[in-house]
């Protein structure tokens, strides 16, 4: 007998207990968090500095990382599996990383001018992604921006293409279709475009047009409809906005085929995936190279750094002034510094080696639980990301994704927290990430909090 698909009234009310109890416990360990967020309140919108740090049932407030280790205001000490999304993949404080940002912040913090350090960052990126030219930007929204900018400015056209659940970043361009709510966003082979957010024009939005992950069909039908509209299509080759959904054999070399025969260009977001998915990212494992991708979050060691590289021919039309990117900090010397230690020192084949090997101690550990005790769950991991998802069957795209039950990623993030072990809030739709500075008791103690789920759920 499984978990959630018999879902008797007894697992529902144990669910419903057990997540009443974790976040008791939460809360009873965070009293300075608790009025941090008062006191923050009368001057942060919202008591944050983001919106999605909102969790329930409260924001952790944090003051101290070192190497695989964060403390909050109260004292407690966490494995760091959050990883801040995904920017935390050299772990804290490395010595590399801050070793260059010392140096760096000797010699200036800013010029507004290239610095030699960047000739060396973009010949890395190069020669890992296997794209020639590339310019840098401060976050993945402008790197996403810019690409889609660029993209229309190329080919003189005015519509992209965006995939159902993929999350770009919060431009104009691409709040769409983000976390859509059925039955809003129509049917599987005609998805309608929603609006992600407030204040976005629907003049803007009406020029996105959505298709399905590893929906081939789906995106020839929509390139038919619009023939010669379309400025081109933007990605993530492994979607990790809805836990971590994976390409089927073939489809990536199909949305390139068919985007070239239609004149479009290929944008690969590998925000999240750049540098974590392996060392050339996702381009690495798929074995497709698109004509832009977009990096950020991983590559600056915890600091703002982020790139878009592309193609001679896309990128040459930057280098000839047919589109300018700008940005007074693009480039800026610190986050140069920082990526270049991040790509030389800290991402070596032995970390990237290192990392396998907990990540599959990770999952082989988490796998065996679920054997053991018969739960409706299956672990997906790539590279230094994993996520739990909590059904037997595999997720194809983002309606297989919306339905899970969000409570059981709930219980799961409480447990692992009060458990000493920091994963990201919305644990449905995020990942943990191993980083360079982990080790075997970090995933034992995960492993161990993952144990205690399975047996307060089928106690």
């Amino acid at each position: 007998m499984t978990v959630q698909h018999t879902m008797s009234e007894e697992l529902d009310l144990r669910l419903n207990q057990l997540v009443a109890e974790q976040e008791s416990i939460f809360v009873g360990l965070q009293p300075r968090s608790r009025a941090l967020r008062e006191r923050a309140e009368r001057y942060l919108a919202g008591g944050v500095t983001s919106s999605w740090q909102i969790t329930t049932p409260q924001a952790i407030w944090m003051s101290l990382g070192v190497g695989s280790r964060i403390v909050d205001v109260d004292g407690n000490e966490y494995v760091d599996l959050h990883g801040g999304y995904g920017a935390g993949l050299a772990g804290h404080a490395h010595p590399a990383i801050v070793e260059a940002v010392r140096t760096q912040v000797a010699r200036g913090t800013h010029f507004a001018q290239p610095t030699e350090t960047a000739i060396e960052v973009a010949a890395e990126l190069a020669r890992r992604f296997g794209l020639p030219l590339w310019r840098f930007t401060n976050s993945g929204t402008e790197a996403t921006m810019d690409a889609i900018h660029l993209m229309r400015a190329f080919t003189g056209r005015d519509l992209i293409i965006k995939v159902e659940g993929c999350y770009h970043g919060h431009h104009d361009s691409v709040q769409v279709s983000v976390m859509p709510d059925p039955p809003e966003n129509g049917p599987a082979d005609a998805p309608v475009g929603v609006l992600s957010s407030t204040g976005i024009p629907e003049s803007i939005a009406s020029q996105t047009l959505i298709v399905g992950y590893n929906d081939l069909d789906v995106l020839r039908r929509v390139l038919e409809a619009h023939e010669g509209q379309v400025a081109g299509m933007i990605i993530e080759p492994i979607m990790m906005n809805a836990g971590i959904i994976t390409p089927e054999d073939g489809y990536l070399a199909g949305v390139k085929a068919l985007l070239h025969a239609h004149g479009a260009l290929l944008t690969f977001d590998e925000v999240k995936t750049g540098l974590t998915a392996g060392p050339s990212g996702a381009i690495g494992r798929v074995g497709v190279v698109p004509d832009l991708v977009c990096l950020a979050k991983a590559i600056g060691g915890g600091i703002a750094s982020a790139a878009v590289g592309g193609s001679q021919e896309v990128m040459g039309f930057v280098a000839e002034g047919g589109y300018e990117m700008v940005g007074t900090f693009n480039g800026n010397p610190m986050a140069m510094a920082a990526t270049k230690a991040m790509l030389t020192e800290v991402l070596t084949d032995e970390t990237y080696r290192r990392l396998d090997a907990l990540s599959l101690h990770a999952v082989e550990g988490i796998t065996g639980t679920i054997e053991e005790y018969g739960l409706d769950a299956h672990v997906v991991s790539v590279g230094a990301k994993g996520c739990v998802v909590f059904q037997n069957e595999p997720v194809r795209d983002y309606r297989g994704f919306v339905g899970l039950d969000d409570r059981f990623n709930h219980a799961h993030w409480l447990l692992q927290l009060n458990g000493g072990v920091f994963l990201p809030p919305w644990g449905k739709m995020e990942q943990w990430l191993i980083s360079a500075q982990h080790n075997e008791v970090d995933i034992d103690r995960l492993l161990h909090n993952f144990t205690s789920l399975a047996r307060a759920l089928t106690a």
